[in-house]
Order: C-alpha cells, then structure tokens, then sequence
C-alpha cells in the first residue's frame, strides 16, 4: 500500500516537476519568440517613420517648387497687367489731348462761323434795302406795279411753259405713233386678212312673194279674221297695200318676224287660210326657228371653236342671227370680232381663247334687248353673270364701248376687234337722218373753240378738218385744240368705229404785181 502510495507520489511529483519544466520552457520560447517579434516590428516601425520621414521631405520640397512656381506666374501676370494698364493710360491720355485739340478748332469754328453769320445777316439786310429801291426804281421807270409785274411774268412763263409741253408732247406722239403705227398696221392688216365674214344688211320689215293677188284676200280672211289671227299668234303687222304680188311684215322683233314669214310661207303653199291652221303653222314656225337659232350658235361656236358655254348662251347666240345693228348682221358681227380678237391675241401672245370668247359674247346682250331693259352692255353682262362666265369675260362685255375702263389685254383687244369689224367701209349703214345729224354736230363742236375759222365732216362722218385762224393760233397750239376736240367727240356723240380730228394751219400771202 505505501509503494503504491509512494509510487503515486513519485508520479505525482514527476507529474508536476515535468509540468513546471515544461512550462518555463514554453515560456521560454514564447519570450523567445515575442523578443524577436518585438524586433521586428520595432524595426518595421524605424523603416515606416524613416519613409514617412522621407515622404514628408518630399512632399515639403514639391510644396515649396509648387508655392514658388505659383509666385512666379502671380509676378508674371501681375507684371503683364500693369504694362497693360500703362499702355492705356497712355492711349487715353493721348485721345484726350486728341479731343481737346479738336474741342479746340470747333471752338475756333463757332467763332469763325458766328462772325460770317453776323456779316451775312447784315447783308442780307443791306440787300432787301437794295431790292426795295430797285423795285420802286423799276416801277416809276415802267410805269407798273409789282403784281401787275408779276402778272405779265406768269403769264409769259406759263405761254412758254406750254409752248414747250406742246412741243415735247409732238414729239414724243411722233416716235410713240411711227412705232406703234408700224405694228398695229402689221397686227390688225393681218388680223382683217385672215378672217373674211359676209354680212347680210337687213331692216325691221320683211316681204313675202306672193303668186297672185288674189292671195292678199284670202290672207285678210272674212271680215279680216285671217290676218288678226297671224297677227296675234305672232306679234308681228301685216301690211298688204298695193305692193302687186308682195305683203310686208313689219316688226322689231326680228324672231317674231321670222316666224311670221315662215308661217306666212306655209300657208302660202298649203292653200288652206282659216285661224286653226294659222295658228299650226306658227307653232311649227316656231319650232322651226327654235331649230335655225339653235343651229347658228352651234355653229358659231364651233366655227369660232369655243368650247364649254353654256346651251342657254349658245341659244341667245343664235338669235343673234335675226339681229342687226346699222344693218350689220349682229351674229356674222360677233363671229368677225371673235376671229379677229384672237388673231390679234396670238400676235401679242396673250390669252388667245379668253379673247375670243369675249369677242364671241361682246354683243350678246342684244339677243335680248327687246326683252329686258336697260343697254346691251348691261345685258350682256347680267348674262354671262347668270350663266357662269369668267370674270374676265364679263369684264370685257362691259368694257367693249368704253363704258368702263379696259383692265385686261383681252378686253382692250375685244374692244379693237369690235371697232375694226363696225368700221370697216360698208359694214354698217344710218338712216340719212341721223347721218346728216351726225355731221352737223361735228362741225358745230368743231366751230365752237375759239381761233377756229371753219370746219367740215367728210369722209361719210369718218373725219372732221378743222382750218384755224394761224394769227389766233400757234403751231404748237393745234395740238392742244385737236385733242380737246377729240375729248368733246367723245363724250357728245355716238358713232361707229372712229371719228379722226384733223386741225390744219396755214398763212397765205397774196399779192398783185401792177
């Protein structure tokens, strides 16, 4: 039991001689270990604060280069403003003594100028005292007053203002008329060369042939029956006198009349005279007629190749077949002034179909005029209004006898176009009345202006010579006087075509050898 006791004791005591032994030997090498740690970081901690050292130097040193190199460019900029700033200064000093120079010579100026308006007051002074002295000598030397001076003087001026207005308006009339002359000729010789149209002269009677005399009775009818019924189917007088073989119709309305011919016809050939059968022969006359007016604008249009009008146009075209005007067929006349519009349009080059539809519609106003009151002009136009005509087209409706002022090329040629066709020698006839009206008024237009010794109308109204009175009136003065009577033409009387004013001065020296 002790040896146990005892070797669990030697154990004990091994055991913990052994643990103490090995505890200061860990020890130890842990102090060991930890003494060569210490070192290292001791030594980590040297070589960190020797570049830390080293950093800072560095850094200080790169500071310093910075802060110097900084200074440097702060002298440089500082150094190269205040260079500027001194150049300015001199700049504006120098521009200040530039201005007091120049404040200088306008001062000097002022003076200068101050003391020649003062010279030039005074002598305007001393001349207005010149001027009056002269005037008061001037009118006790001629004997007039200043007014009546001046009076003269207008006078004369406005004698010499309109000698010389005259002569500058002849001469400019002469180049503008040998140039435009030369190609209105070519343009308007070649227009009327180019288009030929027969007119047929007709008056408001018509007459009928008749087989025999024996027919006037049976036309007369019992107790005048059978002429009362053709007159009030038809509207149109029956005149049956002694004519042998022939009655006469009579109305304006030349439709109306040309019904009343056909049915007359009719009747003529058919024998049988009596109120009924009247009355189907003026229906098929009508109808008839209807047939013809609808034919002759069909063809007019096509003859004039117009295209697009309206039927109710074409229609009041073909009226226009049994219309005269001075006994100018009205349609034939229509149809010329189409032809002739569009030719003169393609010489100018303008609208060659608006021109001729105009020059195809200028009259149609008269297709109508018994019907409805009021010009043909108006008319006219009221018309192509209704039915949708171009402005442009009406315009020249209205504008074709200068009612109103031509705005378009086309509407002056219609209105060129209408005067060539009516003035053309044998185109339209008067009545001897009105024609011999006509050239009285003239000479008596002519006769009223003063200097005018005597005047005559010739060529059938066509032109009026005037003869002056070459003491009263100057050369340059005829032209003044020609155009004032031209003026007067105008606006007094009503004509076809174109009236020329031809004034004439001459001085005639006799004398007798004895």
């Amino acid at each position: 039991m002790y040896e146990g006791l005892i070797t669990v004791a030697v154990s004990i005591t091994t055991l913990g001689i052994g643990t103490v032994i090995g505890y200061f030997y860990r020890r130890n090498i842990a102090e060991a270990k930890t003494g060569k740690a210490e070192e290292a970081v001791n030594k980590m901690l040297e070589d960190a604060q020797k570049r830390a050292e080293e950093l800072r130097k560095e850094r200080i040193l790169e500071a310093k280069e910075e802060v110097f190199r900084i200074r440097s460019e702060s002298d440089k900029e500082l150094r190269d403003r205040r260079n500027e700033l001194q150049r300015s200064e001199r700049r504006i000093l120098q521009k200040e003594e530039t201005l007091d120079r120049k404040q200088e010579g306008l001062e000097q100026r002022e003076r200068t100028l101050c003391e020649r308006e003062a010279g030039i007051e005074t002598s305007e002074i001393e001349i207005c005292e010149l001027r009056a002295q002269q005037l008061k000598e001037l009118e006790t030397v001629s004997g007039l007053s200043m007014d009546a001076a001046k009076e003269i003087l207008l006078a004369n001026v406005e004698r010499e203002a309109k000698h010389e207005a005259a002569l500058l308006l002849r001469d400019i009339e002469a180049k503008t008329k040998e140039e435009a002359d030369k190609r209105a000729r070519h343009i308007v010789s070649l227009a009327i060369q180019r288009c030929a149209a027969d007119h047929v002269a007709e008056a408001t009677v018509s007459v009928v042939p008749l087989p025999n005399d024996e027919m006037k009775g049976r036309i007369i009818g019992r107790e005048g029956r059978n002429i009362r019924a053709l007159e009030t189917a038809t509207g149109v007088d029956l005149i049956i006198d002694d004519t042998p073989e022939a009655v006469i119709l009579s109305g304006f309305d030349p439709v109306r009349r040309e019904v009343a011919r056909i049915a007359l016809e009719k009747l003529i050939l058919d024998g049988r005279i009596h109120p009924a059968r009247i009355e189907e022969m003026v229906d098929k006359a009508k109808r008839e007629v209807d047939n013809q007016i609808r034919e002759a604008g069909e063809q007019a249009v096509l003859d004039v190749d117009v295209h697009g009008l309206h039927h109710e146009l074409i229609r009041l075209l073909g009226r226009l077949k049994y219309r005269t005007s001075y006994g100018q067929n009205v349609l034939k006349h229509s149809i010329e002034v189409a032809h002739l519009a569009g030719l003169m349009a393609a010489e100018l080059g303008a609208n060659i179909t608006l021109a001729k539809r105009a020059g195809l519609l200028h009259d149609i106003g008269k297709a109508i005029d018994h019907e409805v009151e009021g010009p043909h002009i108006q008319i006219g136009a009221d018309a192509a209004k209704k039915y949708r005509e171009n402005n442009a087209i009406v315009h020249a409706i209205m504008a074709h006898h200068g009612d109103v002022e031509p705005q378009t090329v086309e509407a002056v040629l219609v209105q060129a176009a209408d005067a060539i066709s009516a003035a053309r020698p044998g185109a339209r006839r008067e009545t001897l009345e009105s024609y011999i009206k006509r050239l009285q008024k003239l000479e008596e237009i002519a006769n009223s202006f003063d200097g005018v010794e005597t005047s005559f109308a010739i060529q059938a109204g066509r032109e009026v010579r005037i003869i002056v009175k070459p003491d009263c009136i100057n050369d340059t003065d005829t032209i003044v006087i020609a155009k004032d009577i031209a003026k007067r033409i105008e606006s007094e009387l009503e004509y076809p075509g174109q009236i020329k004013v031809n004034v004439i001065r001459e001085t005639r020296t006799v004398d007798y050898a004895k």
